[in-house]
């Protein structure tokens, strides 16, 4: 059995890019700037600052990627404080923090959130009828691991 989650119409969307990305999900916030106006904002360090300048609106901004800002945003999506992730992230470079960026995907479908790594997906989720409206989301239930995980 799953919990439900309800997600309001002012959703709660994380942004991050890598550097060979931040270009493009700038120029992707930029064409998509009145929609992301009715939307909360939450980015890592450099990517938040770059998204405010074009945007002209404030940005909540964590931690620089690599000095713990995609732990920070991992964590608030284990709070449940973050109801999307678009994560522009380089496939064709390694990461000095490939494993953080690991983690932050994982807690993204760990927790079911609405999660876009490319510009074609978060178009699709930035232009769904359901970004305007309530939605309910199923919270996987890891009750049978969390026993397993104890009586090991």
């Amino acid at each position: 059995m799953s919990d439900v989650r309800k997600i309001a119409p002012r959703k709660r969307i994380a942004l991050v890019a890598h550097d060979n990305k931040k270009a493009d999900l700038i120029d992707w916030a930029e064409f998509n700037k009145l929609v992301l106006a009715k939307h909360d904002l939450i980015a890592t360090g450099t990517t938040g600052k770059m998204l405010e300048e074009k945007l002209d609106r404030p940005v909540k901004k964590m931690l620089s990627g690599p000095l713990g800002g995609d732990q920070q945003i991992g964590a608030m999506i284990a709070e449940g404080k973050i109801d999307v992730l678009i994560f522009f992230w380089d496939p064709m470079e390694a990461q000095a923090h490939d494993s953080d960026v690991k983690a932050l995907l994982r807690l993204g479908v760990a927790w079911n959130i609405l999660l876009a790594c490319d510009r074609a997906t978060a178009d699709f989720i930035l232009t769904s009828p359901l970004m305007q409206q309530y939605y309910e989301t199923q919270i996987p239930d890891y009750s049978n691991y969390l026993k397993r995980k104890v009586t090991r």
